[in-house]
């Protein structure tokens, strides 16, 4: 399985689940990471643009780059509603060959376990080159890990969320299964998304994966990229990270 492969059948239900995972609670920490930066801002993996849309709203000038076409539609439909015009740009693209000239940005953001769907060392070493190239000299890389993925706990057919009004307007469930690969350390998560009731039910089956990842592997894996970590944070207001954290943030610089 490649890590891109279901983000398109999950976008429609996307933004549903995670308000009620993430939600907003990071949106904050990265608007205070762009109030520092002097350019122009790269979001790795945008998405549905749940962090760059309120990040380009604070006043930056974004750019969004995500290999899904689904998701950057719901993107596209937000700023325009948001009317953000031209402070937030996003590009359909793979983000191991990010089509933009050496040194372009002092901030790259990559929130939430994106660098985790590079499910093998080959995409993730060829991501953090191209990271390293795009940085101004002193940009800083900013990092989210999923904390939890490593202890994960597995399970079949668990119905994770429920409520009345999912999406679409009609009543919603997951049901969802979890399996651990020790050995290749990757998590994958099968859903179903089942809408309406009686004979207008709905069913939307697909499988993400994530790689998982503890933060020196990561920290380990940007120093040989010529990145120098600055930083490792455990929460969302820049108090200092360890094993028990429930945040897992890396700053990077390139020097």
């Amino acid at each position: 399985m490649k890590g891109y492969e279901g983000w398109d059948a999950y976008a429609p239900y996307y933004d549903w689940e995670n308000a009620q995972t993430v939600g907003r609670r990071d949106i904050a920490f990265w608007q205070r990471m762009a109030a520092r930066a002097d350019g122009p801002i790269l979001e790795l993996g945008c998405g549905t643009g749940r962090v760059a849309l309120p990040v380009a709203k604070q006043g930056a000038t974004v750019v969004g780059i995500d290999r899904s076409a689904s998701m950057l539609a719901r993107a596209r439909t937000r700023v325009r509603r948001a009317k953000l015009g031209s402070r937030l740009q996003l590009i359909r693209g793979d983000i191991r060959h990010l089509p933009f000239p050496d040194r372009s940005f002092p901030l790259v953001m990559a929130p939430y376990g994106i660098l985790q769907s590079l499910l093998d060392e080959a995409l993730l070493a060829a991501t953090l080159q191209d990271v390293w190239r795009v940085l101004s000299r002193d940009g800083v890389f900013g990092l989210e890990l999923v904390a939890d993925l490593p202890a994960w706990e597995e399970y079949q057919n668990k119905v994770t969320f429920r409520s009345p009004r999912g999406p679409h307007g009609k009543p919603i469930r997951l049901i969802e299964s979890v399996t651990q690969d020790r050995r290749k350390h990757i998590t994958r998560f099968d859903q179903e998304f089942v809408e309406g009731t009686g004979k207008s039910v709905t069913r939307k089956r697909f499988q993400i994966a994530f790689r998982t990842l503890s933060v020196p592997q990561m920290v380990q894996r940007l120093e040989k990229a010529g990145l120098e970590v600055s930083a490792l944070l455990g929460d969302y207001q820049g108090g200092p990270w360890d094993l028990r954290a429930d945040v897992w943030i890396i700053l990077a610089r390139r020097g």
